[in-house]
């Protein structure tokens, strides 16, 4: 089985990776990694700064074979990162798209509002993020655009209102 997680910034994509990584014993693949990867190897001239629609169309093609082959070869992979594009499904047959979970984490303007302290405080819970200019503004705003993305392509999402509690089985 392949687990793609995407969400906003700061939404906890990669500490519910972590969860799923010890719970399913799955390997993982974290998008941003292989951005840097790509980026400081000399092997694109984007940036850590560049455009996510024009980082998402260069790194999905190759995510997505990395899939491809994951599921060719009976292989689970838990794949997370912000560069899934929302229309992910046109690119597998239902023979490979069976074998993906889709999900996509998203934080009410209210929990937002609540807790943009605690978000904030638990940034760094798994990685130790570079300083960041992350704001309850940049939230609020990416958030509404991520639910917006999902609501337009049918897509289901993780919606995290009244607490943070993520609790997924497959």
């Amino acid at each position: 089985m392949i687990i793609l997680i995407t969400g906003a910034s700061h939404t906890g994509k990669t500490c519910l990776a972590q969860k799923l990584i010890e719970k399913y014993k799955y390997p993982y693949l974290s998008i941003d990694h292989l951005k840097m990867g790509l980026i400081r190897s000399g092997n694109t001239d984007l940036t850590p700064l560049s455009d996510d629609e024009e980082l998402t169309d260069f790194l999905w093609p190759i995510v997505r074979e990395i899939i491809k082959t994951a599921i060719e070869n009976n292989q689970n992979l838990i794949v997370e990162g912000c560069y899934i594009p929302f229309d992910w499904d046109k690119d597998f047959s239902e023979k490979y798209s069976e074998n993906i979970k889709f999900i996509c984490l998203v934080m009410s303007e209210n929990y937002i509002k609540r807790n943009f302290d605690n978000i904030k405080k638990y940034e760094n819970v798994i990685e130790n993020r570079l300083s960041d200019d992350f704001t309850i503004e940049n939230a609020l705003e990416d958030n509404a655009k991520i639910l917006l993305s999902a609501k337009k392509h049918n897509k289901n999402v993780v919606l995290i209102d009244d607490e943070y509690k993520i609790d997924i089985d497959f």
